[in-house]
């Protein structure tokens, strides 16, 4: 009876995280579009209800035309041209408003019918906490292009997408302790330290990928392996102070995002040649091979990103590319636990 409860259990985490995954490439495709800023409202309740009509439209047309983006940038847009960027802004809020319900009425069910653990509780709880605070950084994110710049702030952008990673991650971490609930495995120590190491360096570079998209650095330096005609391109060092390069800079930012993914490939070989010398389980040689393939098409779709100076297809596939290498560095630190 307990494996059937963890059953059910389990398909609902693993659905909360295949929504997350869709809601985060829906994400993505409403980013390279620009169409994060074209519903100028935030209604929680009747933000279900899409325009129906010709005269809905034209109400939610006449809204964003008060706000900076029309009036600085879309200015000759025509209803139809709105229509078509409401569209993903619209779906994805849509899909965040099912995310909650998904993960809402199963844990009532379940709480009901008394098929979590205190434990489970607790860990639901966190997860429904981390949902509605990424519903209120979300709007938060938006608020910030609807005032001055019609561009939305690119630290906000950050914090949005890295709360998207991170409910997955823990998400996903929960569902393994169920799948895996009576898993035996030697401990490695020395090997977890560097698995810890590669997913905060993963956190950083999926925070700095976020403002390479809000600064619009994928478009400029689009030359690889040199930066232009230069390692470090005098651009990189543009600002003062100094340290603002890196956080506001194009490229400093840029330049950031670049060597952070070699880091990162490197941390990756290192784990995989230090796991050489240990006796694995099958589960955690799996996780090591996922992760090394997973870094490696990362990395290849980094690369034709900017060459080819972020078409919106391969900027999404990009995005989803980060997203499934911290799955499988999410499946090694599983693997790998204590």
């Amino acid at each position: 009876m307990e494996n059937q409860q963890n059953k059910s259990v389990i398909v609902w985490l693993l659905t909360g995280c295949l929504l997350i995954f869709l809601m985060v490439v829906i994400g993505g495709i409403t980013r390279l579009t620009n169409s994060g800023l074209s519903m100028v409202d935030w209604n929680p309740i009747m933000g279900f209800i899409p325009p129906l009509n010709e005269s809905d439209w034209n109400v939610a047309f006449e809204k964003y035309k008060l706000y900076p983006e029309y009036q600085l940038v879309n200015y000759h847009f025509t209803l139809e041209e709105f229509k078509s960027i409401f569209f993903w802004e619209y779906l994805h809020r849509v899909i965040g408003r099912v995310i909650g319900l998904v993960f809402i009425i199963p844990f009532i069910y379940f709480l009901i019918r008394k098929r979590l653990s205190k434990k489970m509780i607790f860990q639901s709880l966190i997860l429904l906490a981390m949902g509605g605070l990424q519903g209120f950084i979300g709007w938060w994110m938006v608020k910030s292009g609807l005032v001055k710049d019609p561009d939305v702030s690119h630290y906000r952008l950050a914090t949005h997408l890295i709360t998207a990673f991170l409910t997955f991650a823990y998400t996903f971490w929960v569902a393994l302790d169920l799948i895996y609930k009576d898993e035996k495995a030697l401990d490695f120590k020395a090997l977890r330290v560097i698995l810890y190491s590669i997913f905060g360096i993963a956190v950083v570079q999926i925070i700095y990928g976020a403002f390479v998209a809000g600064l619009n650095a994928g478009f400029v330096m689009n030359t690889f392996p040199k930066m232009g005609n230069k390692w470090i391109n005098d651009s990189v060092t543009a600002l003062t102070p100094f340290w603002k390069n890196f956080v506001e800079g194009v490229g400093g930012v840029q330049f950031i995002h670049r060597y952070l993914a070699y880091v990162v490939v490197a941390l990756i070989l290192y784990f995989a040649v230090a796991c050489s010398k240990y006796s694995l389980s099958l589960r955690q040689k799996l996780a090591t091979k996922l992760m090394l393939y997973a870094v490696g098409v990362q990395f290849l779709l980094g690369v034709l990103t900017l060459l080819y100076a972020v078409p919106v297809w391969l900027g999404v596939v990009h995005q989803v590319g980060a997203f499934v290498l911290l799955s499988t560095i999410v499946y090694s630190l599983h693997a790998f636990r204590r």
